[in-house]
């Protein structure tokens, strides 16, 4: 029994949950590799996985924080050069990510239990701060956004 190539291969479509409170601090996780690497919530989307099906999922693998019913669809995606650091996950044709954005609204900070494999640490952050210490453009756009946006302070 073989396994189709495709298979072995991350999906090039993923998503980005930024997670902020009404205080306008904004969660950032630290990635185990490549290290110093700082983002919001993101993962690829698995085969037959929705966007907001994969957005709930690595809410809760990455954070241990369920939705709710509280996750916001942007409805908002961007297109970006998939980068050498996660090169090899994808198939040798596939150059290009495509991600979709989401926000998740908390009244106040929460306790969040970190994936060890995934993240080394957490930090809740002004937006501003959020923004600055972001790795991807993506993910400082979105952080960014919250300021001039109605789901903002």
């Amino acid at each position: 029994m073989s396994i189709p190539l495709s298979c072995l291969y991350k999906r090039p479509e993923s998503v980005l949950v930024v997670i902020y409170t009404d205080q306008g601090e904004v969660l950032m996780l630290n990635r185990t590799h490549p290290k110093g690497f700082w983002q919001s919530v993101t993962g690829s989307l698995k085969r037959g996985e929705t966007p907001r099906d994969a957005a709930a999922r690595e809410l809760f693998e990455e954070t241990g924080l369920r939705h709710s019913g509280k996750l916001l669809d942007a409805r908002h995606t961007e297109r970006f050069p998939i980068l050498p650091a996660w090169r090899k996950r994808f198939s040798p044709s596939a150059h290009y990510n495509r991600e979709h954005l989401f926000y998740l609204r908390l009244p106040s900070r929460r306790l969040i239990k970190l994936n060890a494999d995934e993240h080394s640490e957490m930090r809740w952050l002004g937006v501003s701060q959020a923004a600055h210490r972001a790795s991807s453009w993506t993910n400082r756009a979105a952080i960014l956004h919250l300021l001039n946006s109605q789901a903002g302070f």
